[in-house]
């Protein structure tokens, strides 16, 4: 009685089936992956079902330049060895098995190194058709939540979500501290004639610093900062980072509740200018800025006691060169870390709020600085700024200008200017530098500028921009307000679009202390022939 069990069990180790091998994929596309330049990596790459010699199941693939083997593990199963089909490709058959399969891969390096992850190619795209078409034709209200990178639980599986736009490249890999900076570890699939380039790297989260290798049409790498990264790192460091965007308890309720009824034009404002980095110090400290965590109570208490109703904060958007005061932004939708995090500005914001202060933001939609590392030449084109020096490069400022005639580049500064006035509570925006967005031949000599399909001066383009910019925010932000830095004599700019006019709320007339003191300097002999000093503003 006691064999009994051996002898029953041997003949079903003697049944066992043989180990099939898997398919081999197709020679022309593993090329293509191998080469670094395939578009759709999860064709190749992940589990699919398929057919070994009458046996149903699932062909799973995977690659890495350095591995020396991978197994693949599944609940319930031992782990399967992948055979090396050709390169840094490795693949395995797991018969009677089906798609979609939850599974994981290990990885083999020399020395014994073991390295262990969920598949990145298992798993859907995170960004929807629907997403993609109002992307392309400029009209996605909530961009900032599906381009670029989010903390996400997939299928129970955390990780996070990376979507960038890169209509020209011919390969985008996300790359980071979690992969050695390797674009051949990455590499993301696009998303059809969208240009988004999309990938799920699981069980990295917040704190992992990333940025996109990108291929171009020539086969050059550039490496480049996300658009839409939510925090950057300093100078002379230029990655972006992951944040958790779900730590912040708000404590502005009343304040957000009454902002949609309130009036601003005929409210009373008092505004306080201020520069954050400049306005306190701390000599103890290598004469340090304050944080804003640090300033907040500061500012606030100053503030009231002066009895302004708002401050206006120069640009806070993230900018390589602290000497630029914020007008040079390298990243739109990241407050700049030179003061605390993402989460210690919104601290700041309630701050004001909880005070019955308004919170007001610079920023800056005209024009970007020529930082190899961000928005120049993303994806080895002129994807945001025009070809044309012509039309594409500011002569004062040595900085790109946005082309406002792309869907898709309009829809990035317009969902930036809700992605500030809904995550972080602010109330207004005053966009910078509007004359040089009005005018094709802003600060330009003859012959260095193109003229409008009419044969006239103004940017259509940017015009068209401005009133979809103020006609969005007024829909879809009500209570919150525009304002234009705007010194020319260019008619209607606070009239609302719907008369023909730009539609901001208010003008930021840069030339009143100008044309005041001019006036009140005058012999008051001759002031009633200059009264248009005065009243030229009222235009």
């Amino acid at each position: 009685m006691d064999a009994a069990p051996a002898t029953m069990a041997e003949p079903r180790a003697r049944s066992t089936p043989k180990r099939l091998s898997p398919p081999a994929a197709d020679q022309e596309s593993v090329r293509h992956l191998l080469a670094g330049n395939h578009t759709t990596p999860h064709s190749i790459l992940g589990a699919h079902p398929t057919t070994v010699q009458g046996v149903a199941g699932v062909v799973v693939r995977a690659m890495h330049p350095d591995a020396t083997g991978i197994d693949v593990l599944v609940e319930g199963r031992e782990a399967v060895p992948m055979e090396r089909e050709t390169g840094s490709l490795f693949s395995a058959f797991l018969p009677n098995a089906s798609a979609p399969l939850r599974y994981r891969l290990r990885f083999h390096f020399a020395g014994d190194v073991v390295w262990e992850r969920d598949d990145p190619y298992r798993f859907l795209p995170t960004i929807g058709e629907i997403d993609a078409h109002l992307f392309a034709e400029g009209t996605h209200r909530r961009l900032w939540e599906k381009l670029g990178a989010h903390v996400r639980t997939i299928d129970g599986i955390p990780g996070v979500a990376f979507a960038v736009w890169a209509p020209n490249a011919r390969r985008v890999s996300v790359v980071g501290d979690f992969c050695g900076w390797d674009g051949r570890v990455y590499p993301m699939r696009t998303m059809g004639s969208s240009g988004i380039w999309e990938l799920f790297v699981p069980e990295i989260g917040a704190g992992a610093l990333y940025k996109y290798e990108i291929i171009t049409q020539a086969g050059v790498p550039r490496l480049k900062t996300d658009p839409f990264a939510l925090k950057m790192e300093q100078m002379p460091g230029t990655s972006s980072i992951v944040v958790d965007e779900q730590a912040y308890t708000w404590e502005d309720h009343q304040w957000m509740q009454d902002r949609p009824h309130r009036d601003a034009p005929r409210e009373p404002m008092l505004i306080y200018e201020v520069h954050l980095g400049s306005w306190a110090r701390v000599p103890e400290e290598n004469n340090r800025p304050l944080t804003y965590r640090e300033i907040a109570p500061r500012l606030v208490e100053h503030v009231r006691r002066l009895g302004f109703t708002h401050i206006e904060l120069l640009p806070v958007s993230e900018h390589p060169f602290t000497g630029s005061w914020g007008y040079q932004v390298s990243g739109y939708f990241a407050p700049t870390s030179r003061y605390g995090t993402p989460d210690d500005f919104r601290f700041l914001v309630d701050a004001c709020h909880r005070a019955g202060i308004g919170v007001l933001l610079d920023w800056v939609p005209a024009h970007f600085p020529k930082d190899d590392f961000a928005l120049r030449r993303f994806d080895g084109t002129a994807l945001y700024e025009h070809e044309d020096p012509r039309l594409g490069e500011h002569p004062d400022w040595g900085t790109l200008i946005f082309n406002y005639g792309r869907p898709e580049v309009r829809n990035f500064l317009i969902a930036n200017a809700l992605f500030w006035l809904e995550e972080f509570h602010v109330d207004g925006l005053r966009v910078d530098a509007v004359a040089s967005m009005l005018y094709l031949d802003y600060s330009r000599r003859p012959g260095e500028w193109l003229r409008n399909r009419y044969g006239g001066r103004e940017n259509l383009e940017a015009i068209d921009f401005l009133r979809q910019l103020n006609e969005t925010v007024r829909t879809e932000e009500p209570g919150c307000i525009t304002i234009a830095e705007e010194s020319t004599a260019w008619p209607g700019v606070t009239k609302p679009v719907s008369e023909g006019g730009l539609g901001f709320t208010f003008k930021w007339n840069m030339g009143w202390m100008h044309d005041t003191l001019r006036y009140f300097a005058r012999d008051p002999l001759y002031r009633r022939f200059h009264q248009g000093e005065l009243t030229f503003a009222m235009v």
